[in-house]
């Protein structure tokens, strides 16, 4: 009973801390309720409190609750029932609305206030401890990292001169100071472990303003000789521990460190961070949709409309769900404005971050909430990352970078084929890959590849590494928002003079010729022209950054505006100053940061550029990554003299792999639905003896019909049959079943019944792969796997005829998502007399009209863009570009989100030989057996 519960609590916990709750929610039969509450409190001399179990902020948030009990009931508004609240008294309700409420015992008031006062908890110390490094005998970590420190550096430094001695110590004097040694050797850990297993690592970001990092080999960065900001890095007013990304090889490799992370800190010492996944346009869409009981037919339409990168509207919301066919008149509609405006942005549910990992001395179990993640042997935070640095836990970034996997796999492919290469000795200065980058030469390129690096490369011109940083670093929303990016191509090309806001600045801006592209620049520009020091500039940037307070950006902007002026800078020097650093320091690169990356993409440049067939090979075994897809990437290697050779059960492995200098050969990895581990099994079996024959490999090979289907559909099995559809015809056929071993024929089957067991249909000698068989059980075996009869029809010849090329193009893109084939749009080319091919725009004049046609295979709005949207288009020749205004873009939305084929009509603007097509009309290309791959969608 209630009573006996309440003297249970009471005798476990003492009468001072039981209380006695009540809510009053106007609910039928409440009062009842609360009436034995009060007596059970007045009975047992109990405290009385008065709350109102809020579940939403404003009452507002009631309908908001009912969907989402709905989506997680799976169920709709009209069926929901007794599932939904009666009314919206749990919102977060006043002093004076609770006062008001509970009147008539305001003792209950007055206990609540007693019992917040007495739960004094804070989270500013929640008893969280960094780890610390073990370190030799006779050592304190300070103490072992100056040592390792100055080590490094006369392996780094042809000569510690007395700059490079002084900003050494400047930087372990700060570091010990702040209590950050043992961070510095954590991570010089994970790199040495990276290092000795053969794994490439690279720290980026702001850490590469470090010399210390520079000499522990954690970033690939000379500070001293790029004269950047050390405070842009650690300062001694900094709040929180230092940031210092890792990027690791993606995949197998970074989940070996991460591995390792969680072995030597165990199991509750390490987590990864969390993600907010949140309720964007698309989801915000269906679930509200599915609540409100819409038809499927809507909802579908709901996904194509906010589908493919949630391409930010410029239009009413109305006006776009009448896109979706939904009139303004629908008497939900104002129900599903006001609920998605209610949604959006809300969490959906907890993923993991991207590499994000946490450790502690103790157990972090102890004060931050753990769970098992999804992956086996991970743990995650239910903690974002911006969570746990408020609370001062620290974070480490084991980032997976996928051009880092594919580098270390050409540059294993390279040693395998007796020609080594590494990054630390790639050419310096390589003609040609610079020529090729001054042509825009860079699908899969690095950071270059993008349609707006494509057409600022051949503006650009790249003849230095150093021209590599400032493309990697130009392309950027702040330099974008900044005004900076024309002026520096224009000042590059000769087309406008060198300026400077002051000649004080010649020093900090003469490498970008006047203009400010990098976050350091920034900084040295305030510690010039307002003498601020580089803890106040670094400070400043801070205030300016992404997460900016209208308050603190406002200070430091009076204060940055003052200091100016008393350095007797002009007032319209002070303006330019200013809107320079506002607008650039929401989204600007660290110089530090962009020469990371530049490393990164010179050295996959120059592998396209000299070992085209390991860089290529590499590049699809790492798919997904980057802008393009593998079917572009195919393409893009045959139009560089790559020969890919198509999946061949004899000859290809799991992998792609390289066949001569010129010359690939497609992998299993690009088949659809083939599972890794029966491509592994039968490969095996392959090993041990080449298959002889199409029945051999069926015996053998293990895999489901549907498996054996898509091999022969794209010409896999082409090696033992005459063509696909013979082999397909092969694939189909049925061998007589073993019925001697179910016991039905008696001695009536294929061979006398006295048979031995090696010679009887269906018990084929125990091989490898017939004891995977019996393990495995029916349904690998009904694929013609195991114990397969060996009186199976042989030698019949197809009937079906051979595919037609277009066939053979549309079964490549069902099976693989690409064709070594031709591409699509040659087999139509004949029907589009009118359409420009990419290669021949160039060619086009100026201003005319022109109409391109081809593969979607990007669509990308940058917020930058003004709601302008971008389209790149694949033919056989190559890529052409189409920019849609919003206007039109909204006019013709769902068809350029949705269609795999387009044609654009519009007018040629060639500037600096880039050609982009300004659109004007658009139109779906719809052709017969005209297929291809899916588009990569930014925004």
């Amino acid at each position: 009973s209630s009573e006996d519960r309440a003297q249970c609590l009471i005798d476990a916990f003492g009468r001072e801390n039981v209380y006695v709750e009540i809510q009053r929610h106007f609910l039928r039969g409440e009062d009842r309720v609360n009436r034995v509450l009060v007596d059970l409190a007045s009975k047992f001399r109990l405290a009385l409190i008065a709350t109102n179990g809020v579940q939403y902020a404003k009452p507002y948030g009631r309908q908001v609750l009912d969907v989402f009990t709905c989506i997680r009931e799976h169920t709709h508004l009209d069926l929901a029932g007794k599932l939904l609240t009666q009314n919206a008294e749990r919102h977060l309700k006043s002093d004076a609305e609770m006062r008001a409420i509970f009147r008539d015992l305001p003792d209950a008031i007055t206990n609540t206030e007693r019992l917040a006062d007495r739960l004094q908890f804070s989270l500013e110390n929640i008893g969280y401890e960094f780890p610390e490094y073990p370190v030799p005998d006779g050592h304190t970590m300070n103490s072992f990292l100056r040592t390792i420190v100055l080590f490094g550096a006369q392996q780094r430094y042809e000569s510690i001169t007395k700059k490079v001695k002084r900003q050494l110590e400047e930087e372990l004097a700060l570091i010990a100071r702040l209590g950050f040694s043992g961070y510095f050797l954590i991570v010089w850990d994970i790199v040495n472990f990276c290092r000795e297993n053969n794994m490439m690592v690279q720290g980026r970001g702001s850490a590469a303003n470090s010399a210390v990092c520079f000499c522990l080999g954690i970033t690939p960065v000379d500070p001293v000789s790029n004269h950047l900001v050390f405070e842009r890095f650690l300062n001694e007013s900094r709040k929180g521990w230092p940031d210092i990304d890792l990027d690791l090889p993606s995949g197998d490799r970074r989940e070996r460190v991460i591995q390792e992370v969680y072995r030597r800190y165990g199991k509750h010492g390490a987590a990864m961070t969390a993600n907010v996944i949140t309720y964007r346009g698309r989801s915000a869409a269906r679930e509200i949709g599915k609540a409100l009981n819409f038809s499927p037919s809507t909802l579908d339409r709901f996904s194509h409309l906010f589908a493919n990168g949630d391409f930010p509207h410029t239009i009413e919301l109305e006006a776009q769900i009448e896109q979706a066919g939904l009139p303004k008149a629908h008497p939900r509609m104002p129900a599903f404005v006001g609920l998605y405006h209610a949604i959006y942005g809300l969490p959906r549910h907890l993923g993991q971050h991207s590499g994000g990992m946490i450790i502690c001395q103790n157990k972090l179990s102890s004060f931050v909430p753990l769970e098992n993640a999804s992956m086996p042997g991970r743990v995650v935070a239910q903690w974002d990352k911006d969570d746990c640095e408020d609370l001062g836990i620290v974070k480490v970034d084991l980032l997976g970078l996928g051009m880092m996997s594919v580098m270390q796999d050409a540059f294993e492919l390279c040693r395998e084929r007796g020609r080594p290469l590494d990054l630390a000795h790639i050419p310096k200065g390589d003609a040609k890959t610079f020529e090729m980058m001054q042509t825009a030469d860079t699908i899969g390129v690095f950071q270059i590849e993008s349609r707006a690096q494509m057409a600022t490369l051949p503006r650009l011109k790249p003849k230095c590494f150093y021209d590599v940083v400032i493309e990697v670093a130009i392309i950027r929303p702040g330099p974008i928002q900044g005004d900076m990016v024309h002026p520096y191509l224009a000042r590059r090309a000769g087309k406008e003079a060198v300026t400077y806001f002051d000649e004080r600045l010649k020093p900090v801006l003469e490498r970008t010729l006047g203009v400010p592209l990098f976050q350091e620049q920034m900084l040295k520009i305030a510690m010039i022209m307002a003498n601020f020091s580089g803890d106040e500039a670094e400070e400043l940037r801070r205030a300016l950054s992404f997460h900016r307070s209208e308050e603190r950006m406002n200070k430091v902007s009076v204060k940055l505006r003052e200091a100016m002026a008393r350095n007797q800078v002009a007032p319209e020097v002070i303006e330019k100053v200013l809107h320079s650093i506002t607008s650039f320091a929401l989204y600007g690169f660290p110089e530090s940061h962009a020469i990371s990356f530049a490393i990164l993409a010179y050295g996959s440049a120059y592998l396209k550029a000299h070992r085209p067939a390991e860089f290529y090979a590499s590049l699809i075994n790492n798919q997904p990554m980057g802008f393009y897809t593998p079917a572009t990437i195919v393409k893009d290697a045959r139009r560089h003299g790559v020969k890919v050779k198509p999946v061949c059960v004899a000859q290809s492995e799991w992998n792609c792999t390289v066949m001569a200098d010129d010359a690939i050969r497609l992998g299993f990895c690009v088949v659809n639905g083939l599972q890794r581990e029966h491509a592994d099994d039968f490969l095996r079996e392959r090993k041990e003896r080449p298959f002889s024959s199409l029945e051999d490999f069926r015996k053998r090979a293990l895999l489901t019909k549907d498996e054996l289907r898509a091999l022969a559909n794209l010409g896999a099995l082409n090696c033992f049959a005459e063509h696909r559809r013979a082999a397909m015809w092969k694939v189909e056929e049925t061998p007589h079943e073993d019925l001697l071993d179910r016991g039905t024929l008696g001695s009536a089957g294929c061979q006398p019944a006295n048979a031995s067991p090696a010679r009887t249909c269906g018990n084929l000698p125990q091989t490898s792969a017939t004891r995977a068989s019996d393990r495995d059980g029916s349904v690998r075996q009904a694929a013609g796997g195991g114990r397969l009869a060996a009186c199976a029809p042989q030698n019949q010849s197809s009937p079906l005829p051979r595919m037609t090329l277009p066939e053979r193009v549309s079964a490549d893109y069902e099976v693989m998502d690409l064709t070594t084939g031709p591409h699509p749009m040659k087999l139509v080319r004949a029907q589009l007399p009118e359409v420009w091919r990419a290669i021949d725009l160039a060619q086009a004049k100026h201003r005319s009209i022109v109409r391109i046609a081809g593969n979607v295979i990007c669509r990308q709005r940058p917020g930058t863009a003004k709601g302008f949207v971008f389209i790149s288009l694949e033919d056989e020749t190559g890529v052409s570009n189409a920019i849609v205004t919003p206007d039109l873009f909204e006019e013709t939305r769902l068809l350029i989100t949705e269609e795999p084929f387009l044609a654009i009509e519009g007018e040629v603007q060639n500037t600096d030989n880039v050609v982009l097509i300004k659109a004007q009309k658009i139109f779906p290309l719809i052709r017969e057996g005209l297929v291809g791959s899916e588009s990569h969608d930014f925004h």
